[in-house]
């Protein structure tokens, strides 16, 4: 027991050294903050686009039907086939209406040997009534055959107007360049009876309309640019339409615009509008469904990368680093997206530090280091 006492005095100090020892090597060091690319938006003139969807419609399109009784007698084209203005595609048994156009020259020619033969009597009556070797009843008698006999040339002249228009009704033919439908007659069949025969349709393809609309606000934003402008709506009138397939890339097909409606439709709140575009390949054909947008003219604007644009219930933001090297989330408005790059339209400026890299790793309210990466410019 003697022994035993001096030892443990000597035991409790070498712990204590060695846990101060342990405690000095292990002291806690914070780990370094994060690294993150940055990036400040680029600044560089953008066209600014309308978009919407649309329909495309033909100009003319017209049924052709039998003006005149009779039997088709020839169908001069194929199903389908895109025929010529003036081009004939009916015949219907013209020789009744010839025989017509004969008759009615006949009754002109009467009319007019009539019509000389009355106005000398009636020049003989005159003279004889100046010569007093007459009575007037006798020339009021001329006179009235005279009139009437012009009168009678008259009706004769418009019969055989009428007949030779009937004559040129039984050639139905194309009223403009276009594609035909199947026809709805066979040839031998008797049309024109007692109501309107459709023969078949016609519908002009070059050039072709593309209907669309405007909402409400983007009329009121239009209105707004072209005040600021000093124009109206009348100088949209000719300005670039471009439109695109479901099946195609971007916007490939140009035309113009040229129809704004007066009013806007109270019940769906939009602006009715059309642009006008050649087909000349037939590559459109009504009732497609189209990409529709039309570019204004290039102004500045600032860029980022889509990437570095998230969402979550409060909208749509972006990551900044502050002068202290502090993550902030910053509430922006998106605009158009220009080759990889996002217009910003609010909530950035052009000195802003926007996280383009390392996202993940960003986190609002705290700090980390930065790496400036610049954005090169967009095509358009």
């Amino acid at each position: 027991m003697s022994r035993a006492g001096p030892v443990r005095p000597t035991l409790v100090v070498s712990a204590a050294l060695v846990l101060a020892a342990c405690g000095q090597n292990n002291r806690y060091a914070a780990p370094p903050a994060p690294k993150v690319t940055v990036a400040t938006p680029i600044e560089q003139p953008v066209s600014r686009y309308f978009e919407s969807t649309g329909n495309t419609a033909a100009i003319n399109t017209v049924d052709l039907v039998a003006r005149v009784q009779g039997f088709v007698q020839a169908i001069n084209y194929n199903d389908g086939d895109f025929v010529k203005k003036d081009a004939s595609l009916f015949i219907i048994e013209p020789e009744p209406y010839r025989l017509k156009v004969e008759v009615a020259k006949a009754s002109v020619m009467s009319a007019k040997a009539t019509l000389i033969q009355n106005e000398a009597e009636y020049q003989r009556q005159a003279d004889l009534l100046r010569r007093q070797v007459s009575a007037q009843v006798s020339y009021d008698q001329a006179l009235a055959q005279r009139d009437a006999s012009q009168a009678n040339l008259q009706s004769a002249q418009a019969n055989l107007q009428q007949a030779e228009i009937n004559l040129g009704y039984t050639n139905v033919t194309a009223p403009f360049d276009g594609k035909v439908s199947a026809r709805q007659v066979s040839i031998g069949q008797f049309v024109g009876a007692t109501s309107v025969t459709v023969l078949s349709t016609i519908v002009q393809l070059d050039p072709i309309w593309v209907n669309f609309t405007a909402s409400e606000r983007d009329v009121l934003q239009v209105r707004a640019a072209l005040a600021r402008a000093d124009r109206t709506t009348f100088d949209l009138l000719g300005i670039p339409v471009e439109i695109g397939l479901q099946t195609e890339n971007g916007y490939p097909r140009k035309g113009k615009l040229d129809y704004v409606a007066p009013t806007v439709d109270p019940s769906t709140g939009t602006l009715a509008v059309r642009g006008i575009l050649d087909n000349g390949d037939h590559g459109l054909l009504p009732g497609y469904f189209v990409r529709v947008r039309i570019p204004s003219r290039p102004e500045p604007a600032l860029l980022v990368s889509d990437a570095a644009i998230g969402s979550d219930q409060g909208g749509r933001y972006v990551l900044v680093v502050n002068k202290d090297n502090v993550v902030e989330q910053r509430e922006v408005e998106p605009g158009q997206l220009v080759s990889e790059l996002r217009v910003i339209e609010k909530g950035l400026s052009k000195d802003d530090r926007v996280v383009v890299g390392g996202i993940m790793r960003a986190i609002p309210g705290q700090k980390v280091q930065v790496e400036l990466h610049p954005i090169a410019a967009a095509r358009q």
